[in-house]
């Protein structure tokens, strides 16, 4: 005689274990760790580009007639503001604050676009750090590995 078995313990199923919400791609959360990290060095990276700026006019290019022409000290001032800003918010990236997380968009994309305006006068940085920002703001966007201590078990 064969008596019905009981199921074996073991791992729950996903629909029973609230496991089922989409957590985002594996990329974006290890991209988290990675943007923090960018944000901090691009920070430092604005505060020497701000600095440079700042100590001499001769440093970056002149531009004779260009839509957003600033003085080379006005630009070494915004990148300099703007480095402060970055390593702030890259420090709270990389210590868990969610306030960073929303603000690193919304600086990430600050940057971008001074980055955009000040293609003239440095083209290769200014490249790189539109891509370093992209990054950063797909990266903060797309991890919802913070969503998974939401979730109601």
């Amino acid at each position: 005689m064969s008596q019905p078995s009981s199921p074996t313990p073991g791992p729950s199923s996903p629909a029973s274990s609230g496991s089922d919400v989409r957590t985002g791609s594996p990329w974006a959360a290890g991209g988290t760790m990675f943007a923090g990290v960018l944000l901090f060095v691009d920070g430092v990276l604005g505060v020497l580009k701000g600095i440079a700026g700042i100590a001499t006019n001769d440093v970056y290019a002149r531009i004779n007639d260009y839509v957003f022409k600033f003085s080379v000290s006005s630009w070494g001032w915004i990148h300099l503001v703007l480095g402060v800003i970055l390593i702030i918010v890259g420090w709270g990236i990389l210590s868990g604050r969610t306030w960073a997380r929303v603000l690193g968009v919304v600086i990430a994309s600050l940057t971008l676009i001074a980055n955009f305006m000040w293609l003239p006068y440095q083209p290769v940085w200014a490249v790189v750090t539109i891509a370093i920002d992209i990054f950063v703001i797909w990266a903060l966007c797309t991890d919802r590995s913070r969503d998974r201590s939401r979730t109601v078990v």
